[in-house]
C-alpha cells in the first residue's frame, strides 16, 4: 500500500465519527468547470474551466506556489474572426483563504480592457478614395516586437485586496501598472514565433506587502485531459478497467485562457499555519447597478460540479460562498455517482461503496488530509500544504496522494495529476476498507493519460496554444 493511500485510510474511519458534526458546520463542493452548469454555458467569457494550485517545481522556485485559472472552455483554435477576449465588465479573482476559515483573506483581482485601434485601409481610385475600417484584428504579421499590424490590444490590471485594502500590482521592470496581454493564437502566418511573442508578456511582478513574483496571461493549450465524450456518454469507454492510456483526449485540440500567478510562499501564507486554502471566480455587474457584482463561476477542486452536485442546484453553486454551503452537504456524504456506476456496470459486478455518510469525501474534499493539509475549515477548497517539499517533474506521481506523492492532488493540484482517475478511484471507495468498498481496489480509469511529461517543468508550465493554422505558406 502506497504512503499516500496508507495516510488517508489512517483518517477515513474516525472522519465518520465526527461528520455528522462536522456537517452542521458550512460545507462546499467545486469543480473543474468545462460548461458544468446550465446557465454558466450562456456565458463562456467568465467560465472558469479547471484550477490548479502547487508548489512551483521549476528549479531554483521552491519558495513560490503558482495559482492557475483557467477560463473560456472548449476554444478551438481556428476560432475567428474575433478569437477569445476576456470580458472587460468582468472581474476574475484568486482567493485565498489562510487562516482557516472559509473566508478569503487575499483575492488578487484582474480587470481587462480591449482597445480597437480601428486600422483602416484607403479603398478606391483618386478622387473616389474613402478609409475603410478592416473587419479582422490584424492586418499583417504580429512579432514580439513589433504588434503594429495588431487591430485589438487586450490589457489587464490586477489589484491585491486584504481586507478593505486594495493595491495594485506593478510590472517589476517598468513599474507600470497596466500590461499587454498576447492575443490568441492566429495561425503561423499571422504569428511566426507564438512562444517568443508570448514570453515577452510573461512579466516579473511587483506585489505590494510581498516580494516579487512573476505572471503570465493570455492563451494555452487546453492542459486538462479526459476522455470527455465517452465519460459523459453514460461512461461509454471501451474498457473502464484497462489501460490507463487507450483513449482519446477529448480536449486535445482545445486551447484555454490562463491567468498565472507566482507568488513567493511568505505572500500567501499567515502565521496560522502554511495551509491554505483557494477557490477562483468570475462576477459580472448586477443589471442595472453598476457598483453591485453577482457571482456566476467558482471553482476550485475538479470534477465535483459536473460529477457531484445535482443538476437542479448547479447553477446555484456557481453563485455560492465557502463558508455557506451546507446546503449542499448531502451530495458529497451521500454522492450519486458510484450507484450510477453500478448501474452501468453492476453485471460486470462492480459495487458501490455502503459506507455513509462518505467520511473519506468529506476529508479528501472538505475538510483536508489529517496530518497533510487540513486547516480547520470544513469547506471545499484546493488545500496546499506549502511546507510539503515540491516533486521535480521527472520524479512526480500522476496519482498524487494516493500513488505515494504527497506533493500531489489532494494536496493542491498540479498540471500533471490524472485527477479524472484518481477521483474515479476516490469516489468508489478506494480509500475505504474492502467490507464496506467492494470494488474500491478496482483500477477505474478513462483511458486519457496525463501527468508531467505533458507540460514544461518551467514557468508558466502550461504549453503554448495549439494555432489556428498549422504552417505559414500563403
Amino acid at each position: 500500500m502506497s504512503p499516500g493511500r496508507s495516510l488517508f485510510r489512517r483518517i477515513a474511519m474516525p472522519v465518520s465519527l465526527a461528520a455528522s458534526a462536522a456537517l452542521a458546520a458550512p460545507l462546499a463542493l467545486q469543480a473543474s468547470s468545462h460548461r458544468e452548469a446550465p446557465r454558466i454555458t450562456e456565458r463562456p467569457k467568465v467560465d472558469g474551466t479547471d484550477f490548479y494550485v502547487f508548489r512551483s517545481y521549476e528549479p531554483g522556485r521552491a519558495a513560490f506556489v503558482t495559482f492557475v485559472a483557467n477560463y473560456i472552455p472548449l476554444q478551438d483554435p481556428y476560432g475567428g474572426p474575433n478569437y477569445f477576449a476576456l470580458d472587460p465588465k468582468a472581474r476574475y479573482e484568486i482567493k485565498i483563504d489562510n487562516d482557516g476559515d472559509a473566508r478569503e483573506d487575499i483575492t488578487f483581482r484582474f480587470r481587462f480592457r480591449n482597445e480597437r485601434k480601428n486600422i483602416a485601409l484607403d479603398i478606391g481610385p483618386a478622387g473616389q478614395t474613402q478609409s475603410v475600417a478592416v473587419p479582422v484584428i490584424n492586418v499583417g504579421q504580429i512579432m514580439a516586437g513589433d504588434t503594429s499590424a495588431l487591430n485589438v490590444i487586450e490589457s489587464y490590471s490586477v489589484d491585491v485586496i486584504r481586507g478593505h485594502e486594495s493595491r495594485r500590482i506593478r510590472n517589476a521592470d517598468t513599474g507600470a501598472s497596466r500590461f499587454e496581454k498576447p492575443v490568441d493564437n492566429i495561425g503561423m502566418k499571422s504569428l511566426p514565433d507564438y512562444e517568443a511573442y508570448a514570453a515577452a508578456r510573461s512579466y516579473d511582478i511587483r506585489i505590494p506587502g510581498c516580494h516579487d513574483g512573476r505572471m503570465f496571461v493570455g492563451q494555452r493549450k487546453d492542459p486538462f485531459v479526459v476522455n470527455l465524450g465517452e465519460v459523459f456518454d453514460l461512461v461509454n469507454v471501451t474498457n473502464p478497467l484497462g489501460p490507463v492510456n487507450d483513449e482519446a483526449d477529448d480536449l486535445a485540440d482545445k486551447n484555454v485562457t490562463s491567468l498565472i500567478l507566482e507568488l513567493p510562499i511568505s505572500c500567501v501564507t499567515s502565521r496560522r499555519g502554511r495551509v491554505i486554502g483557494a477557490w477562483t471566480t468570475a462576477s459580472l455587474p448586477k443589471p442595472g447597478e453598476d457598483d453591485e457584482w453577482v457571482q456566476v463561476s467558482r471553482l476550485s477542486n475538479p470534477l465535483v460540479n459536473e460529477l457531484v452536485i445535482g443538476l437542479k442546484d448547479k447553477d446555484r453553486f456557481n453563485g455560492s460562498q465557502p463558508r455557506h454551503d451546507g446546503q449542499f452537504a448531502t451530495y458529497v456524504t451521500h454522492p450519486t455517482l458510484p450507484a450510477i456506476l453500478e448501474i452501468l456496470f453492476g453485471a460486470a459486478g462492480v459495487k458501490a461503496p455502503t459506507l455513509f455518510p462518505r467520511a473519506d469525501l468529506v476529508a479528501a474534499f472538505l475538510t483536508g488530509v489529517s496530518g497533510l493539509n487540513d486547516n480547520g475549515s470544513v469547506a471545499e477548497m484546493i488545500r496546499l500544504n506549502t511546507g510539503t517539499p515540491p516533486k521535480p517533474a521527472g520524479a512526480q506521481n500522476n496519482l498524487g496522494v494516493i500513488g505515494g506523492d504527497v506533493a500531489g492532488f489532494p494536496n493542491g493540484r498540479r498540471p500533471g495529476d490524472d485527477v479524472v482517475d484518481i477521483a474515479l478511484r476516490v469516489v468508489m471507495g478506494v480509500l475505504l476498507p474492502p467490507a464496506v468498498a467492494p470494488s474500491g481496489q478496482l483500477p477505474f480509469t478513462d483511458g486519457a493519460l496525463v501527468d508531467a511529461s505533458h507540460f514544461a517543468s518551467t514557468f508558466p508550465y502550461l504549453r503554448t496554444p495549439i494555432p489556428g493554422s498549422p504552417n505559414d505558406t500563403p
